[in-house]
């Protein structure tokens, strides 16, 4: 929904594609809803790769690795463990954070021209630590960070504790606290439905939606896009923007996506007594909490590998236990609603992937963990380099 804004903003004639009734039901529906700017560090990182056999055996209860003998797999892995080094965990992380960066003021001007409700606001953003190292760790990239534009603090558990009253109920130690003041939270789906309303309202922008796109083509004239109806569409470029799905639409034009999934869930449950001031995320637990309104949405977990959307009982309980256990009176868990699970589509690098991989088609994604966080810079990037083919 993003890229097509950027691009009928810009003056272009956009029709969107969507094989569901309506917009934003993929990995866009139920996710953590954070739009975390600033906090755009790297999954592959030198910490990772020692816990890779424990992830592996599944001793991890947040974070498991599915093994498998598929080629594709084993090429993502091995490329993920190239990005794993010091070096490359900086690079790409400080280059997350100048797209993050730049999605926070592409968000920003949308909203002054279109003031969409989506219970958009500046929350700011408490990273949570139990380990001293990897407190330790995180400290030195707040340093790395805050030259290159972010705003964060380092904090101590009582400093923590002081501006966070959800922490109150919470028993675990805590070896320290990162505050991102500057950083936001949104319900991603009520974006994607209200924009689409904008789009079509305002841009006249052609909404497709209950369309299934069967196969993508280009001739080098025009791509060509066949529907599960036998319908033909034409168009002078398609940007493909189907998460993990792109995978199987850009294979016959011979376009490796080099992306894996990774599984996430979330529920919602209404705020408890000390429901959270901030967007929190307990990184132990690899968990996210966050206010939409009066509801705290949970999102965690992580099953590399896994392709399928069912809700694994065993893995809902495990989050909505965790939960409970990281911050007690945040939410009335007894009555969470609305479990979900969704496929994230992980690039090596945690970067997306913002290209023209044909004359005629261009892509648009890999956006991992933070998909909704890049979405605005992503766009922004995609539509400038269309325009300039245009123009050329």
């Amino acid at each position: 929904m993003a890229t097509a804004y950027c691009l009928a903003r810009d003056g272009l004639a956009v029709t969107i594609i969507d094989r569901n009734l309506s917009p934003g039901m993929g990995a866009s529906f139920a996710n953590g809803a954070q739009l975390s700017y600033v906090y755009t560090d790297a999954l592959a990182n030198p910490a990772l790769i020692k816990h890779l056999p424990a992830l592996a055996l599944g001793l991890d209860p947040a974070f498991r690795l599915r093994p498998s003998f598929d080629p594709s797999q084993i090429g993502w892995l091995l490329t993920f463990l190239r990005n794993a080094t010091q070096a490359r965990f900086e690079a790409n992380t400080l280059a997350g954070l100048e797209l993050g960066l730049q999605s926070r003021l592409a968000m920003h001007a949308l909203l002054e021209r279109h003031p969409l409700d989506f219970h958009h606001r500046q929350a700011g953003k408490l990273h949570i630590h139990q380990d001293q190292g990897a407190f330790a760790s995180a400290a030195r990239m707040v340093e790395l960070k805050r030259r290159h534009g972010a705003m964060q603090e380092v904090l101590s558990d009582a400093d923590a504790r002081a501006i966070e009253p959800a922490l109150a109920g919470r028993q675990a130690p805590i070896a320290g606290a990162i505050f991102s003041p500057q950083e936001e939270v949104g319900d991603p789906h009520l974006f994607c439905a209200a924009m689409n309303e904008v789009l079509t309202r305002d841009y006249g922008v052609v909404s497709r939606l209950g369309s299934t796109v069967m196969q993508l083509s280009d001739d080098g004239n025009a791509a060509q896009l066949m529907l599960d109806s036998g319908e033909v569409l034409t168009a002078g470029h398609v940007v493909v923007c189907a998460g993990i799905d792109a995978k199987s639409l850009l294979s016959p034009l011979g376009v490796r996506s080099g992306l894996m999934g990774m599984k996430g869930y979330s529920f919602n449950a209404p705020a408890g007594a000390i429901a959270p001031v901030h967007s929190i995320t307990d990184v132990a637990r690899k968990m996210v909490f966050c206010c939409l309104d009066d509801t705290v949405r949970v999102a965690g977990l992580a099953e590399l590998g896994r392709m399928d959307t069912r809700l694994a009982a065993d893995q809902v309980r495990a989050l909505k236990a965790g939960a409970e256990e990281a911050l007690p009176g945040a939410a009335d868990y007894r009555r969470a609603r609305g479990e979900w699970a969704g496929i994230r589509p992980m690039s090596p690098t945690s970067l997306p992937d913002i290209r023209q991989v044909s004359g005629r088609v261009s892509i648009n994604i890999g956006h991992g963990m933070l998909g909704w966080t890049f979405a605005m810079g992503s766009a922004e990037r995609i539509a400038k380099q269309l325009l300039q083919g245009v123009s050329a």
